[in-house]
């Protein structure tokens, strides 16, 4: 099972998962549809899915282009606000392509019809591969925009139980994320380690997807508000209440730092040939 990488807008990911066998491939949530095809053509694969992780126009805005250039294209997702939605999943619903294997799983909080994707092959020595979209990001979570809380924490959970591999989420906020994370635990060496390799993939601007649910327990501040530093830090002891408590004090944080200028994707994106060298629409 292979993953190709794609940043897009101003931090988004978007990623073409492929079976190398049969040269099967699945996207998730697409936002840039040319982009994708342009790396589809170049890899000799045929696209067969979309798995869109929720409606929101940043991770769904290429379904229906992509959709009128590829007719008969399956998009998938949990959301009936999902452009372009051919079929609706159902939480614990098991999908296959080729010999990769989806788990669909229900995470609202972010939003109401949010749905993570967790993909594995048998007897493969690849990984499995957790794809979160915004309920669970490197060093921190979406915002609770449609859930409460407790819904939050129980998607957050149900997540930290899966195999300690690989996740490839939807932005590229780590490196703000461990700065909250850091205020939250600052004597947190997993914390302080990660900050710095953050800052240096910053200076390179080079991508700090994908992490590890392993490394997630260890520095992950919305993973940890059963830990007693988090729990000090909120105030609370409830785990929903924890985490409410945090998502509100990152909402702080956010405001209150100053405004980071966007990475150079799309030179990001040159240098890893994912653009063609036609000029600029």
């Amino acid at each position: 099972m292979k993953v190709k990488v794609i940043p897009v807008l101003e931090d988004n990911y978007m990623y073409l998962v492929i079976e190398e066998l049969t040269r099967e491939a699945v996207a998730v949530d697409v936002a840039v549809p040319k982009r994708l095809l342009e790396i589809v053509g170049r890899e000799g694969v045929s696209l067969t899915a979309v798995l869109t992780t929720h409606h929101h126009w940043d991770h769904a805005r290429g379904n229906p282009e992509l959709a009128r250039l590829r007719p008969g294209l399956a998009v998938l997702g949990a959301d009936e606000r999902i452009f372009s939605l051919t079929r609706r999943l159902a939480h614990g619903e098991e999908l296959r392509f080729g010999a990769i294997h989806v788990r669909c799983l229900l995470t609202p909080g972010h939003t109401a019809g949010h749905m993570s994707y967790f993909l594995w092959e048998d007897d493969c020595p690849d990984p499995p591969a957790l794809f979160s979209g915004d309920a669970l990001s490197v060093a921190g979570c979406g915002s609770c925009l449609e859930g409460s809380a407790q819904q939050m924490y129980q998607s957050l959970a149900e997540l930290g139980t899966l195999p300690p591999e690989t996740v490839f989420c939807g932005h590229e906020h780590t490196l703000s994320n461990l700065e909250f994370a850091q205020k939250v635990e600052p004597c947190n060496d997993h914390v302080r380690a990660k900050l710095s390799w953050a800052k240096k993939r910053d200076e390179d601007d080079v991508p700090t997807v994908p992490s590890t649910l392993g490394e997630e327990r260890l520095y992950n501040p919305f993973l940890r508000v059963a830990e007693e530093p988090v729990r000090k830090f909120t105030g609370k002891a409830v785990p929903a209440d924890v985490l409410e408590t945090l998502c509100k004090e990152r909402a702080r944080f956010e405001q209150a730092g100053e405004p980071r200028q966007p990475q150079a994707r799309a030179l990001l994106a040159l240098q890893w040939g994912l653009l063609s060298a036609a000029p600029h629409e």
